[in-house]
């Protein structure tokens, strides 16, 4: 009965033993690290991806500067990322900047205001999201503040000639010339070449190539604000003047025909018979060169310079309607006691005189900045006697530019 028994249940028991075996197989196939057992590959479980960090955004003056230099940039870069927005500003006023093309960078464009705090705010996006950042610091205050002390022209409501330069006076002695003229900005309505000269530390002089073009206004502007002028000085805030050009008004005067010829934008208004310097010494001649009308006086005092009563050449007179043309004592202005000589002859101590209605015509119809210009004579206009300007070749007056090459 048991052989029956184990005859009949066989099959069974080899069923069995070929499942166990398979499972063995099975198992160790699945645990090979080639995945390529009997069965085929085997899986694994993927590996988590390390979270991407959100961009990092740097800034500069760091948080909590002071003293920072007026003249240093603000400079905000975004790392593994772009910039969306940078704020920067002071007292309500932004803060003018620019990015690079790839908007990882924003740099300050102009210079910041002395002893002013400035808040720096930032946003930036990349793979790993957005982020913001913030900074506030403190701009130094100046051992030395510079300014615009005067400029001329600068009466309100003026009207001046073509030919009048603008002139510029700090009120400290500039060293770093090249930064204070770079903060210099002419704007004409005719727009027109021109060039800064510096006469001294504290004087710089604008002067076009050719005269104005008539009728505009132009806008000089100083902006000091934040400039280094050199020594621990700085400039403190904006200047800004607006000047009328008026008509071209040219007065050619010829010492030889004692003729004074006026135009007004190009036509004749007025024919003058005049009287220059008698010539008899160096002072008694009338400079030629092109001169401008710089100040009206009626009456006014003449008296005969580095002289005194009693000296040879002394002289002591009152005339009226007279218009300054030069440093050296030269007006236009008018002579009763030689109306005789006028369109005949020189006799006078330099100065172009006239008839009373025409030199009072030529009082009341002339600006500051007018263009007389003088020939004939053998004594030439220095530049820098009065407002000589336009006697210096504008090649020559261009290389006083602290910006020339």
């Amino acid at each position: 009965m048991l052989n029956s028994y184990r005859h009949r249940n066989r099959p069974a028991a080899v069923i069995a033993m070929i499942a166990v075996t398979m499972s063995v197989l099975l198992s160790a196939c699945s645990s090979g690290s080639g995945g390529g057992g009997l069965l085929g590959g085997g899986s694994t479980q993927a590996p988590e991806k390390p979270a991407i960090p959100a961009p990092a955004i740097s800034i500069s003056p760091a948080e909590g500067t002071s003293r920072v230099r007026p003249d240093k940039n603000v400079v905000v870069t975004a790392e593994g990322g772009a910039l969306d927005e940078v704020m920067v500003e002071a007292l309500g006023e932004p803060v003018e900047g620019e990015y690079d093309a790839a908007r990882t960078k924003w740099t300050s464009k102009k210079p910041l205001k002395p002893a002013t705090t400035y808040t720096v705010s930032a946003k930036a996006t990349g793979e790993g999201g957005p982020t913001t950042a913030t900074s506030e610091f403190t701009t130094l205050k100046p051992k030395v503040e510079l300014a615009v002390a005067d400029v001329t022209p600068g009466i309100k409501g003026e009207t001046v000639g073509v030919g009048m330069p603008i002139m510029v006076t700090f009120n400290q002695a500039v060293t770093n010339k090249a930064a204070v003229e770079a903060a210099l900005t002419i704007e004409a309505e005719k727009p027109s070449e021109g060039s800064w000269r510096w006469i001294s530390d504290r004087l710089v002089i604008y002067r076009p190539a050719k005269y104005w073009p008539a009728h505009q206004k132009v806008v000089f502007t100083a902006d000091l604000t934040g400039i280094p002028g050199g020594g621990g000085m700085y400039g403190v805030k904006a200047f800004t003047q607006t000047i009328k050009i008026g008509a071209r008004l040219v007065s050619t005067v010829n010492t030889k025909t004692h003729m004074m010829v006026v135009k007004k934008d190009g036509k004749v208004v007025q024919t003058m018979r005049i009287s220059a310097g008698k010539a008899t010494t160096r002072e008694f001649t009338t400079t030629s060169g092109v001169h401008l009308t710089m100040s009206k006086h009626n009456p006014e005092t003449m008296i005969s310079p580095g002289k005194k009563e009693g000296d040879p050449g002394y002289y002591k007179e009152i005339v009226n309607h007279a218009v300054r043309i030069s440093n050296s004592g030269e007006y236009v202005h008018s002579a009763p006691w030689s109306v005789g000589s006028q369109g005949r002859a020189n006799v006078s101590h330099g100065c172009v005189n006239a008839s009373p209605a025409q030199a009072k015509w030529f009082y009341d119809n002339f600006h500051r900045g007018d263009v007389v210009t003088i020939v004939g004579t053998d004594r030439e206009l220095e530049w820098n006697n009065g407002w000589g300007f336009w006697q210096m070749p504008y090649k020559q007056w261009k290389r006083g530019s602290a910006l020339e090459a």
